[in-house]
């Protein structure tokens, strides 16, 4: 059973269970691997997430994943890392190469939920907005108003946004109480609202190949 979002986020998941192909990943992702392995029936698969919350502070990622692999390479054949540069600034990718294991294409997941190609043409016109996904949806306290000191600053909430244009959220799965609440992250944040339904993106494929 998957843990709860604030589990995902502070502390992650251990690997559990036997498998050829042991996946580190973000705890952010977790919702959307689980789904995609049962959907594909990838039971060779075994999943780890390190806590969401290292995203508020990525330089701390490459370590961590490091650590990850390191603890955990003598018990599987193979190893792949479900993360993608996430403001590592290309130290995650060295440090990946470094250990000898792959990892998803793209500079952020918004990216490859979106699909990298498509994410690219639209960079251009949609520098200026705002992504959510599902599980930041869920977490946007946690992620976006609390980090932000928005919860005892409200009125830092134009400084901080005063030059976005919009708040896209990204949708995985078909939820109408979670399009409801990213409707009001975004009035919270004095934003026009997007939704745009991406599914799994580039996470499917990249899955797939490992």
């Amino acid at each position: 059973m998957i843990p709860d979002d604030a589990t995902l986020t502070e502390e992650g998941i251990a690997p559990v269970g036997p498998g050829q192909v042991l996946l580190i990943a973000c705890g952010a992702l977790a919702h959307e691997i689980l789904a995609l392995k049962r959907a594909n029936g990838w039971d060779h698969m075994t999943l780890s997430c390190l806590p969401a919350k290292l995203h508020l502070h990525p330089e701390g990622i490459p370590d961590a994943v490091e650590a990850a692999v390191t603890a955990a390479k003598d018990r599987y054949a193979r190893i792949f890392v479900v993360y993608a540069d996430c403001g590592t600034g290309g130290l995650l990718q060295a440090r990946c190469a470094a250990l000898g294991v792959e990892m998803v294409e793209g500079p952020h997941c918004y990216s490859f939920f979106e699909g990298n190609d498509r994410f690219a043409e639209l960079a251009d016109e949609e520098f200026t907005a705002f992504f959510l996904t599902d599980f930041l949806v869920r977490q946007f306290d946690a992620f976006v108003w609390r980090p932000m000191g928005l919860d005892r600053h409200p009125e830092l909430r134009d400084m901080y946004f005063g030059n976005y244009t919009k708040l896209v959220y990204q949708a995985q799965t078909e939820d109408p109480a979670l399009t409801e609440k990213a409707r009001a992250c975004a009035q919270r944040l004095s934003l026009p609202f997007e939704r745009r339904f991406t599914g799994y993106g580039d996470l499917a494929p990249a899955l797939a190949r490992a």
